[in-house]
């Protein structure tokens, strides 16, 4: 099951457990409910509910896990050459991280997923030993 919400001008899919980078929020708590009201698409293993634009009565609700949290720097340089202009500033955004709890949709079908919620690993294929191999077997034939 996943939804696709709007948050800040931007788009994201999320999924039940899943934890979310989202605009800070300045009133959030470790431990608080985060509401998201506009949930744009919706689906449940079967058929998809697309919202025109969002749908009604849909809501994802999430738990903050970290209050405030920066991203990364930026730095800004500004320059003109020969005229003694040069400024540096920086910034770095804040962000608050939520984990999706429950993803609340009426009339949607869930369908149960049969497959494992971990991903498997992929089927070995074979080290790469460099032609180290190649190499071998051409001096066991000469």
């Amino acid at each position: 099951m996943f939804a696709v919400i709007s948050d800040g001008g931007r788009q994201l899919r999320v999924a039940p457990g899943e934890t979310v980078k989202i605009d800070f929020r300045a009133n959030a708590a470790k431990g608080d409910t985060v509401k998201f009201d506009q949930v744009l698409l919706a689906n449940g293993g079967g058929a998809s509910r697309i919202g025109q634009p969002a749908l009604g009565g849909a809501s994802v609700s999430a738990e903050v896990v970290v209050a405030e949290e920066k991203g990364q720097k930026l730095e800004i340089q500004k320059f003109r050459r020969r005229k003694t202009y040069r400024r540096h500033t920086g910034h770095r955004q804040k962000y608050t991280l939520v984990r999706i709890t429950s993803i609340d949709v009426p009339e949607l079908e869930v369908v149960e997923d049969e497959r494992p919620t971990t991903p498997s690993p992929p089927p070995s294929q074979g080290r790469d030993t460099g032609g180290a191999a190649e190499s071998s077997a051409a001096a066991e034939k000469g």
